[in-house]
């Protein structure tokens, strides 16, 4: 998966770049439907991949170098000293390769930029949950290009309708001073990520309806796939549920009974559970019926500090003091 993602964010934008660059169509038709196919498959990649393993900011740069490529050739005048049209086969070839981009990046890109409205769905408005950090979205949003956590909405599938209450997640992982996840591509050890240890607070007001505490944190790419949610909280916050897992071991702060305020420090996060490597999940669902497994409730929408957050959104949490002598909350915003 490493590899793959590898290639597709660094190698493929580089051989498209090198090919606008260094063998630019010769005609206009060509020409242009090369910068258009290049530019629509660059940016559908930014909307739609998770850009987690290489830094955030690899498609500014692609943007960047595709923006100067094209602009280079105008002003050199690439788009008026060659012939309209292809003249050899070749050429003809090559128009094909960069329509058929063409095609793929605005109907990805389109898609992905459809994962970004609200769904219909109920949503539940929480502040963010994370300690001062920077931290960027890996799985979220209104589609499953964006958010592989709604193939659980499908009823037809009996293995997913324990989880259905997950399907509008959010995944976060921590961002280091690079922009990357992590100190590697793929490191074994928790510790090398950035978010494993970022403290977890409390979301929403409410009560903790369950908790569990004392399960590993796994080194990468192990998973436990028994206990799915790791170390874990659920909050009841209304009439929704709040479900915070994958938390470190030894770090919950709180006990099944107790009421929270918005702000109270609950826990750190970890790499318990089903998890491929160190982030924070968080789901709302209403409550399951009676006899249902706890994830198995309707799903809920969150908006977390008035955003409805998407894959590869990034948020910069700054402590702020609320009150003399308490660090309850922390000030949010866009990175």
């Amino acid at each position: 998966m490493i590899a793959i993602l590898v290639a597709a964010q660094v190698v493929l934008p580089l051989l498209m770049l090198l090919w606008l660059a260094l063998q630019p169509a010769a005609s206009r038709l060509g020409f242009a439907l090369q910068v258009a196919g290049i530019g629509a498959l660059l940016l559908s990649m930014a909307w739609a991949a998770p850009w987690t393993v290489v830094p955030w900011w690899l498609p500014r740069v692609h943007g960047t170098l595709w923006a100067g490529a094209t602009l280079w050739h105008v002003l050199h005048g690439r788009a008026v000293r060659v012939t309209l049209l292809p003249a050899r086969s070749a050429g003809w070839t090559a128009a094909a390769l960069s329509a058929a981009m063409l095609v793929i990046g605005a109907w990805l890109g389109g898609a992905a930029f459809m994962g970004r409205g609200l769904p219909e769905a109920p949503v539940l408005d929480v502040v963010n949950p994370l300690g001062p950090g920077r931290y960027l979205v890996g799985n979220g949003g209104g589609n499953e290009l964006v958010n592989p956590h709604l193939r659980t909405l499908d009823p037809a599938v009996e293995r997913y309708r324990p989880w259905r209450g997950q399907s509008y997640a959010i995944d976060f992982v921590g961002l280091n001073r690079w922009g990357s996840r992590a100190a590697g591509l793929s490191p074994s050890h928790p510790s090398a990520y950035a978010i494993f240890g970022a403290a977890v607070h409390a979301p929403c007001a409410g009560q903790v309806m369950a908790v569990e505490s004392d399960l590993p944190d796994l080194e990468i790419p192990n998973q436990d796939v028994i206990n799915r949610l790791g170390n874990h909280l659920i909050l009841q916050c209304g009439d929704a549920v709040v479900v915070l897992a994958h938390l470190k071991r030894g770090s919950i702060a709180a006990t099944a009974g107790r009421a929270v305020a918005v702000g109270d420090l609950l826990g750190e996060v970890g790499n318990s559970g089903a998890s491929t490597e160190p982030h924070l999940h968080i789901h709302a669902q209403r409550q399951a019926a009676g006899g249902e497994p706890p994830i198995s409730g309707e799903p809920i929408a969150l908006r977390i500090d008035g955003r409805f957050l998407v894959r590869n959104d990034r948020i910069n949490v700054r402590e702020r003091r609320d009150a003399p002598g308490r660090r309850a909350r922390r000030g949010s915003g866009p990175a």
